[in-house]
């Protein structure tokens, strides 16, 4: 079966608005994303949840991003594909450098992304 059919048969009893809506915050709703949904990994649910406004405070850690804090010595290198455990400590480190630096992760991390890609599409 396909990623959207399986998709499809979690959410006919119920929207993914009433699922997300049982969560307490966007960390939980992420983990369930990423259990849940076939092919969803922690960088997709992410953005996801940021782009329906529920993930302000989680990290979007795509290549731009990862290089950045790299070069700002946030991390020490650029992993190449950060699994589970590698991707919530890169995120708690960022985490602590957005209150450090007193911009807020989405601000942040929109600010890194553009900072590399040159451009914001939205």
């Amino acid at each position: 079966m396909g990623y959207i059919c399986l998709a499809r048969s979690i959410f006919s009893s119920r929207s993914l608005r009433e699922s997300l809506a049982g969560f307490s915050d966007a960390s939980a709703a992420r983990e369930w994303l990423v259990a849940n949904i076939k092919g969803l990994g922690y960088k997709e649910a992410s953005h996801f949840l940021r782009n329906i406004g529920l993930g302000g405070d989680l990290a979007i850690l795509d290549r731009h991003i990862l290089k950045n804090l790299a070069l700002l010595g946030v991390i020490d290198e650029v992993p190449a594909s950060p699994g589970r455990k590698m991707y919530l400590e890169i995120e708690k480190k960022m985490t602590r450098f957005s209150n450090e630096v007193n911009i807020p992760m989405a601000h942040l991390d929109l600010l890194l992304w553009y900072k590399e890609a040159g451009e914001v599409f939205k």
